[in-house]
C-alpha cells in the first residue's frame, strides 16, 4: 500500500495510532488536529487520501468537505465519528465522503478502506455539491453497534433509487427507516405515500394499489387513483407485504416487472415510477417454502435487505429514545419531563417485546402520570410492572417465537448465576428440556401412536423409542403422562 495519507484527529492518542498502522502498511502519513491545517495541506495538493474525525477544535470536517471536494474531487476522504447518529452517517454520504466509520473503529477495517480508496482514487466521479443537511429531529435514534450497521447501508442507499426490504419485529421502526431513505434519497420531493397490506380487504387491495376505474366493480361510483399513481415521483412504501393475497402479489410482479399499470376496468396505461420499500415482520422465506409468497416477486422486492434490530438487541440506546419520545411527547403538549439515572437504568434492563412502540408508549404514560418534573426509578417501575407486555396471558405471549421464548429462558439462567457460569454441560441439558415438551406434546397430539408420533417429528421410529426411554416418558394409548 502506497500513498500519502493526511490524518486529521484532535486526540493525540487516535493520530499516533493510526499514524503507526498506515506507516507499518507503507504509507507517508502526515497528521495534524485541525481542519485548517488539513485544507492547507488539501489546497497544496498534498496527500492521496484523507482520513479524519468529524468534531475538530476549529471546524467540522463535514462543512469543509465540499470545499475538498470542489478543489481535489479525486481525493478520497474518509471519515470518522463518535457522534454514531444517523444523521452523521447521511451528511457523510450527501457532501460525498468516500466512507463513514463511526468510533470506536477497527483498525484493520481503516487500513482496509484507506488501501480500497488508494486503488480506486483515480477511477471515482466527482459527486455534485451539496449542503449538508442538519437537523435536531433525528428519523432514527441509537448509538449502538446495532444500529450503526443500518445506518451505513442508509447512507449507502441514499443516491440510489434500489428497491429496499425492512425485516423487523413489529415496533422496531420500519416505516421511520422508509420515511429516512425517503427524505434524504434522490425522491425526496415527490410524495412518499404508505399502505399497510394488512389492513385492507382481500378483494380491495388491487383497487387500493393501483386505482379503479368508475363501474369497475360494485360500489365503484367514481374513478379513484392508487397508491402507484398517488406515490408518482416519490416513494411507495409496502407495509406487511407478506400479507398480500398471492393473487395480488402476481399483479404487483407484474408491475415492477414490466414497469407500468392500468387501473382496475381501465384501458389506460400509466408508468409506475415510484421507488418500493417494503417491510415485513414474517419470514418470508418460510412463506415461500409454504407456497404464500412468490419466490420471484421476493427476489423483486429484496434488492437491498435491512434488518432492523429488536430493542433487545441495543437495550443501550434505551435511554436515548426515551428522552427523545419525552420530547416529542411535550412537543404535543403533553407536561415537560425529565429522565432521572435511576429511571434510565431500570429502562435499560427490560427486555422490551413490543419493541420501539412499546417504550414510546411508556413513557407518553409516564408523561400523564408522573406529577414530578424528574421520572424516578420507582415510577418506572411500577409502571413496568402493571404493562400489559409484562403479564402472562396466553394472548401475550402467544406472538412470541420460540427462539425470543428460549433466549429469555436462558438470559435469566445465566443471570442467576451473576459472575459465575453454569455448570458444564448446559447444551445437553439445554436440548434435554426441549425435546422432553416437544416428545411428549407430539405423542399427546397422536394419542399415543408412535409410528405416527415419528413421522410428525421427522425421525427414525427406533430414534424416538430410545428419546422416550432416555427421557423417561411414560405413554399409553390414548393418552399420555409423565
Amino acid at each position: 500500500m502506497e500513498g500519502t495519507i493526511l490524518v486529521a484527529d484532535d486526540d493525540r492518542t487516535i493520530r499516533t495510532v493510526l499514524a503507526q498502522a498506515l506507516t507499518r502498511a507503507g504509507c507517508r502519513v502526515r497528521a495534524t488536529g485541525t481542519a485548517s491545517t488539513l485544507w492547507r495541506w488539501v489546497e497544496e495538493g498534498e496527500g492521496d487520501a484523507v482520513v479524519t474525525d468529524v468534531i475538530m477544535p476549529d471546524g467540522d470536517a463535514l462543512d469543509l468537505l465540499p470545499s475538498i471536494r470542489k478543489r481535489r474531487p479525486e481525493l478520497p476522504v474518509i471519515v470518522m465519528s463518535a457522534q454514531n447518529t444517523v444523521m452523521t452517517a447521511i451528511r457523510a454520504a450527501e457532501v460525498g465522503a468516500y466512507e463513514y466509520l463511526p468510533k470506536p473503529f477497527d483498525l484493520k477495517e481503516v487500513l482496509g478502506l484507506v488501501a480500497k480508496a488508494l486503488k480506486q482514487k483515480n477511477r471515482r466521479a466527482p459527486a455534485p455539491e451539496e449542503e449538508a443537511v442538519r437537523e435536531d429531529n433525528l428519523p432514527l435514534i441509537g448509538r449502538s453497534q446495532a444500529m450503526q450497521e443500518v445506518y451505513r447501508i442508509l447512507a449507502r442507499l441514499m443516491n440510489t433509487d434500489l428497491g429496499v426490504m425492512v425485516t423487523g419485529e413489529s415496533g422496531t421502526g420500519k416505516e421511520l427507516v422508509a420515511r429516512a431513505l425517503h427524505n434524504y434519497g434522490l425522491r425526496k420531493g415527490g410524495p412518499f405515500v404508505a399502505i399497510n397490506m394488512a389492513a385492507i380487504p382481500r378483494d380491495l387491495i388491487e383497487s387500493e394499489l393501483f386505482g379503479h376505474e368508475k363501474g369497475a366493480f360494485t360500489g365503484a361510483d367514481r374513478a379513484m387513483p392508487g397508491k402507484f399513481e398517488q406515490a408518482k415521483g416519490g416513494t411507495l412504501f409496502l407495509d406487511e407485504v407478506g400479507d398480500m393475497p398471492l393473487d395480488a402479489q402476481t399483479r404487483l410482479l407484474r408491475v415492477l416487472q414490466e414497469g407500468e399499470f392500468t387501473r382496475v376496468g381501465g384501458r389506460e396505461v400509466q408508468s409506475a415510477d415510484v421507488r418500493i420499500v417494503a417491510a415485513t415482520h414474517q419470514d418470508l422465506r418460510a412463506l415461500i417454502n409454504e407456497g404464500r409468497f412468490r419466490e420471484d416477486l421476493f427476489y423483486r422486492l429484496n434488492v437491498v435487505p435491512i434488518r432492523l434490530p429488536p430493542l433487545r438487541e441495543r437495550l443501550e440506546d434505551v435511554p436515548d429514545l426515551a428522552r427523545a419520545f419525552l420530547r416529542k411527547a411535550e412537543a404535543e403538549g403533553l407536561p415537560r419531563k425529565a429522565l432521572s439515572k435511576e429511571a434510565a437504568d431500570i429502562l435499560r434492563k427490560q427486555e422490551w417485546s413490543g419493541n420501539v412502540r412499546e417504550l414510546e408508549n411508556l413513557m407518553r404514560r409516564l408523561c400523564v402520570l408522573c406529577s414530578d418534573e424528574v421520572i424516578s426509578g420507582a415510577a418506572v417501575s411500577q409502571e413496568v410492572a402493571a404493562r400489559p407486555s409484562s403479564g402472562s396471558s396466553p394472548e401475550a405471549s402467544a406472538p412470541q417465537r420460540l427462539s425470543h421464548a428460549i433466549e429469555a429462558h436462558l438470559r435469566r439462567y445465566f443471570d442467576l448465576h451473576g459472575d459465575s457460569l453454569p455448570p458444564d454441560g448446559l447444551y445437553e441439558r439445554i436440548l434435554k428440556e426441549m425435546e422432553l415438551p416437544l416428545i411428549a406434546l407430539s405423542l399427546a397430539a397422536t394419542r399415543g401412536n408412535q409410528v405416527r408420533t415419528a413421522d410428525l417429528l421427522g425421525i427414525n421410529r427406533n430414534t424416538l423409542r430410545k428419546k422416550i426411554r432416555d427421557l423417561d416418558i411414560r405413554v399409553t394409548r390414548g393418552k399420555r403422562m409423565m
